[in-house]
């Protein structure tokens, strides 16, 4: 069963996540409905169940609320893969989505690592505050041990671009978390 189920509970924010690897029903309540459309496409183009919970200090803003999120998220994700064996582990995928085109690559690592390339010309989608796509994927990367790159090759539009980042980041790990027979993980050392 590659599962996970944790809860985080701040000053700031009060999050339960449950995450199924290999699927199951999707449930987002961020109390930000443009994160819940991001996440839910997260999810459904990941092939991925996921239900979250979020309670938020949003009367100050969107960013505890979605970074906390993307912590709690990519700790789920670290502990669903145990030790990160028979995995494909590495996997790239480009989405369009109408005028934008985003590209993601990624290596399941254990070695956490953002790089972000990406420019929005509005500023909010909804409450959502664009410039929080990137510390939702940091936190996201930086607590699951991924190694991830994402571009915005090009794109006019925010919520056109941050969805098609959300949603190729959603294909690029469903292709990396995709079960081997080896019995073990695809390194040279051994390890991961």
């Amino acid at each position: 069963m590659r599962t996970a189920q944790l809860s985080r509970k701040t000053r700031e924010t009060d999050i339960l996540l449950s995450l199924d690897l290999d699927g199951g029903d999707v449930n987002v309540d961020t109390g930000i409905g443009f994160f819940d459309h991001m996440l839910t496409a997260f999810a459904v183009h990941g092939g991925f169940g996921l239900n979250v919970k979020v309670k938020g200090d949003l009367d100050v803003d969107d960013h505890h609320t979605v970074e906390d999120t993307g912590i709690v998220l990519g700790a789920a994700f670290k502990e669903a893969l145990g030790d990160r064996s028979s995995i494909e582990r590495y996997a790239s995928f480009y989405i369009p989505m109408d005028e934008a085109l985003a590209f993601v690559s990624l290596d399941i690592s254990g070695r956490p690592y953002l790089v972000f390339d990406a420019d929005f010309p509005q500023e909010k989608c909804g409450e959502y505050t664009s410039a929080m796509t990137v510390e939702f994927m940091r936190a996201f990367a930086y607590n699951a041990g991924i190694t991830m790159h994402v571009k915005s090759l090009y794109g006019s539009n925010s919520h056109h671009i941050i969805e098609a980042i959300y949603k190729a980041v959603a294909h690029s790990l469903k292709q990396a978390v995709k079960q081997t027979d080896t019995g073990k993980p695809l390194s040279t050392k051994g390890v991961l």
